[in-house]
This record gives structure tokens, sequence and C-alpha cells, in this order.
């Protein structure tokens, strides 16, 4: 009875950690240091490259929308967690619940498309070097970013309708830290073989062909790579790369595991964890890993912090 009170109420109970009290305790000292990180680093890439013309270049143009999408991201989800961690009532209305379901899956679906178009701009600029201005237009640059969001928001919206029309029959304990789609289709009191599908295809569809793609394109630049005489020529060009692929290793790796599988099989413990990694963790390190490796940004970070003080 009272969870049919609470479906009709319009509310789901995100259970995440709460039988474990130290644990909800821990989490949360490492999202909170974890998300505020994320903002001075994604926030610093972000007026960095829009403060020193020197970084107006359409591999920091890409970085800048990856910073901002990355700040959007664990902004749908991180207070609403830390609040949750904090509070006895784990309660989150249904409204709340589309709205982060949408957001979230929209901007993590455009990071998907997103990531594909940085390796394009890295295999313009290591395999085609002498005509990289003229192929990375500022047309181009503008049309990839755009169907990069329009995709990922469009995919939003046909996996957040699918998932949120389930009928329930009173089931609102969602065994996650946030709205997530396979924690919801398990709520789900009817066959679910339909959205296990439409989520496998969609998977498939941002998942490996945006992979697929990435892997096609550094093959071309390590066959660019080392045709490179010079030692320093190749490092650089190695340097250039190297951050773009970590990140990829790091967000693909993760979200594959916790999209690839039918919701049925998804481990309880593990694919929670898995989660808060790709949501948190890949989020934080991505503006230190396009950072500590790239001395233009360095450079860049030094110019405006001199001008600053001058001023």
């Amino acid at each position: 009875m009272w969870l049919s009170n609470q479906s009709y109420q319009g509310e789901f109970i995100l259970l995440g950690v709460a039988d474990r009290p130290n644990l909800e305790m821990l989490l949360f000292a490492i999202i909170l240091i974890c998300y505020t990180m994320t903002l001075l680093g994604n926030t610093t890439i972000i007026v960095v490259s829009w403060l020193d013309p020197h970084l107006h270049t359409p591999m920091y143009f890409f970085l800048s929308n990856l910073s901002f999408l990355d700040l959007c991201y664990t902004t749908s989800l991180g207070p609403q967690m830390l609040v949750n961690f904090w509070s006895k009532s784990k309660a989150i209305s249904y409204a709340a619940c589309a709205a982060e379901l949408y957001i979230s899956l929209a901007l993590g679906s455009t990071e998907c498309i997103l990531l594909a178009a940085m390796a394009y701009d890295r295999y313009a600029a290591v395999y085609q070097p002498l005509h990289y201005t003229t192929i990375m237009s500022q047309f181009l640059c503008f049309k990839m970013a755009a169907i990069s969001w329009m995709s990922g928001f469009g995919n939003s919206v046909v996996q957040t309708t699918m998932t949120l029309k389930l009928p329930r029959c009173g089931h609102n304990r969602v065994d996650h830290f946030f709205c997530e789609v396979p924690a919801l289709i398990k709520l789900a009191c009817v066959d679910t073989s339909l959205n296990e599908a439409e989520l496998f295809a969609s998977s498939v569809v941002f998942l490996l062909v945006p992979l697929g793609l990435i892997t096609v394109s550094y093959s071309y630049i390590v066959a660019a790579v080392l045709r490179i005489r010079s030692a320093e020529g190749r490092q650089k060009a190695f340097n250039t790369c190297a951050s773009h692929l970590i990140v990829v290793s790091l967000f693909y790796g993760t979200a594959i595991f916790s999209y690839l599988q039918p919701p049925s099989n998804y481990s309880r413990d593990r694919g929670k964890m898995i989660s808060l990694f790709y949501t948190f963790v890949t989020t934080m390190l991505n503006p230190l890993i396009y950072t500590l490796r790239n001395k233009e940004v360095h450079r860049a970070l030094r110019r405006v912090m001199n001008r600053n003080s001058m001023s």
C-alpha cells in the first residue's frame, strides 16, 4: 500500500547504498571532491580557451565543448546525489527524476559523438597537417558540434519517453544513486524486451559506431606518426593525441560496460559503482589529462595570469 501511494504521488526512492550509512558518508566526501574539482578544472579550460587567442583553434573549440558538457553533466546529477546522501528521505519527485534522466542521458550521448569529432580533428591535424586549416574550417567545427548536441538530445527524447511509459505497478524503489535507464527498466512489471532491444541498438549507435570511427582515425594517425623522421616530431604528435585516447578509453570503457548488457543482467553494486566512475571520476580527470600533458595550455594559463596581475 505504501509503495502504491508513493507511486501515485509520483515519487521515486533512490536507494543507492542506504543500507550502508558509513559507505554513504565516504561516497559523499569522494563525490564532493570530484564535483568540486570538475567545476574548477573544466571552468578553467573554458575560460582560458576563451581568453587566449592562441587557443582559438578547432582542438580547443571541441575541448571547450567537452568541458562545458562535463560541467552540465555532473551538475545534472551531483547536487541531488549529495543531498540524498545527507537526507534520511531518498525520495525524488517524478518530474525531477524525468529531468535528471533526460538531461544526463542527452549529455552522455552527446559526449559519445563529440569524442568522435575530436578524433577526426586529431586525424586531420596529424595525417593531413598541410591542409588542416582548410579541412577543419570554422563552419565544419560548428556543424560537427551541433550534430553532436542535437543527436544526443534526440536520442534522449526516445529513450526517456520509452522508459517512463513503462508500467511499474507501484514499484518505485530505484536501486541506484540516480535515475538511469537500466535501473528504471528493472522496475517495470511488463515484458521489457522491446525497451532492452532499443537500448542495445541505441548503445551500438552511440558507443560502438563512434568508437569504431575513433579506432579508424587513430590507425591513420599511428601510420602518419611512424612516418615522421625526427624523434621530437613523433613525440609532439604522440602528446597531441595521447590525452584524447586516455579520455576515450575511460569514457567508452565504462559506458559500454553499463549499457551494452541487458538490464536483466545488470549487476546491482557493480553497475552503480561503474556509473559513479564515468559520471564523476572521468569528468574530473578530463581537464587534468588534457592540461597536464599540454604545454600550450600551460603557456596560455601563464599568459592569462600575467595579464590579470598586470591589470
